[in-house]
Formats: structure tokens, C-alpha cells, sequence
């Protein structure tokens, strides 16, 4: 299409929804932070509870399946509370695991790894469960926090939708800024049931991420904790 001597390019609607949709089958992050609405805590969660239990049940309705049923009548409130109090309880920061920072008074100036954290997340992009372990490394700039902290960390960035790139980060990020440490380094070795139960419905690959920064960055340091995961 010509305009003032241009060519102005076409965009249709349904090229936007193709894109939307391909980036969701290819499992694409926008952003490293979870993209979240200006007002996403003004209702409490008994507030949120309630509103999400009153639309899954349309959702049910909308599908056919009859509500009157002893078995589905409570299910529109125990989808609702384990979205908000379990599954996607990570997306409140205020859920954030209470941390305390101790002195590293052994003086252990080599790096401490947490490895086979187990984790359950769920796919941004269809809302199905990934699971996977993440593998935690970090060198002590003089501070040390209690080793379940690392697996309460991994647990809540794991508990919102995710993308696992993003949770690669959001979990490095976290633990250097509680550790006061550039020196961390994540590796996450996940299954995603997006691919394995729908789409290509392949049931054998898993997908490996990782992130490291600071000494993790060196050659020699990196091969040192990627050995240890081979025990």
C-alpha cells in the first residue's frame, strides 16, 4: 500500500494472532520480569479466590460438565484456592521466603552447591505443569544463608506461570542480590507438559537452561560446578 510516495506495510489481525500464538507453541519470554497489571494485589486473596472460582465455573459450564455433580460441584473454589494459595502463589511478593544472612565464620571461600532442587511450575503460555530441578552454585562473599532458603527461592519464583529462561534469571538475580554476591550460578534441567502432552506431544526431551555470572563467568569455575552435577 502506497501513502505519500511510501510503502506502508500491511498488517492484518490475523497475522498479529499468528505471532501471538507462535510465540506462545515456541515458548517465548517478553521479559525478564513477570509481566503483571498495575492493580494485580488490590484484592486480597479470599478477593481473588472468590473471582476466579465464579469464572472457572463458567469455564465448566462453557465446556458442558454439569456442576450439580457431587464431584465437580466444589471444584470451581479448589481450583480457585490452589491457584492463589498454592500454584501461582509466587507471583506475591510479599510470599517471598523470609531470608537471614549469617557470617561465613568457617571462612569457606570455595563455592557451595545445591543441586536436585525439584520444582513444580506451570507454562506461562498454556497453563500446564513444568517440572524440573534446578541446580544452585555460589561463592561466599562472606555471608552464607541456611541451605532450604536456596530451595525456598527456586520454589517461589517456580510457583507463578513461567517461562524457564525467565525463572533461570529471576532465581540467579534473587539469590545474588539476598547474597550480596555477583557469584551464582543456576542450571535448570526441566519437562514441559506443553510439548510432551499437547502440540508435538514429545514425551522423551527435556529443556536445560542456565545463567552464570561472576566467577561462575570463568572457564574454570564454570567446569568445576557443572563436574559437580555429574555425581
Amino acid at each position: 500500500m502506497k501513502q505519500n510516495g511510501t510503502v506502508q506495510p500491511i498488517t492484518s489481525t490475523s497475522t498479529i494472532e499468528v505471532s501471538i500464538d507462535e510465540m506462545g507453541d515456541e515458548h517465548v519470554s517478553t521479559s525478564v520480569d513477570t509481566p503483571l497489571r498495575a492493580d494485580a494485589f488490590d484484592l486480597n486473596d479470599e478477593e481473588k479466590i472468590e473471582k476466579i472460582a465464579l469464572h472457572f465455573g463458567e469455564i465448566m459450564d462453557i465446556l458442558g460438565l454439569d456442576r450439580t455433580d457431587d464431584s465437580l460441584s466444589g471444584t470451581p473454589r479448589r481450583v480457585a484456592k490452589m491457584y492463589v494459595k498454592e500454584i501461582f502463589s509466587g507471583l506475591n511478593p510479599a510470599n517471598f521466603p523470609d531470608i537471614k544472612l549469617f557470617e561465613n565464620k568457617y571462612q569457606y571461600n570455595q563455592m557451595l552447591v545445591e543441586k536436585n532442587i525439584l520444582f513444580y511450575s506451570n507454562c506461562e503460555h498454556h497453563f500446564v505443569p513444568i517440572i524440573g530441578k534446578a541446580h544452585v552454585a555460589y561463592i561466599s562473599s562472606g555471608k552464607v544463608i541456611g541451605l532450604s532458603k536456596i530451595n525456598r527461592v527456586v520454589q517461589h519464583f517456580a510457583k507463578r506461570p513461567q517461562v524457564q529462561e525467565r525463572l533461570t534469571m529471576q532465581i540467579t538475580d534473587a539469590l545474588k542480590k539476598v547474597l550480596e554476591t555477583e557469584d551464582v550460578a543456576v542450571v535448570i534441567d526441566a519437562t514441559h507438559l506443553c510439548v510432551s502432552s499437547r502440540g508435538v506431544k514429545d514425551v522423551n526431551s527435556s529443556t536445560v537452561t542456565s545463567h552464570f555470572s561472576g566467577q561462575f563467568a570463568q572457564e574454570q569455575t564454570k567446569n568445576e560446578f557443572l563436574k559437580y552435577l555429574e555425581l
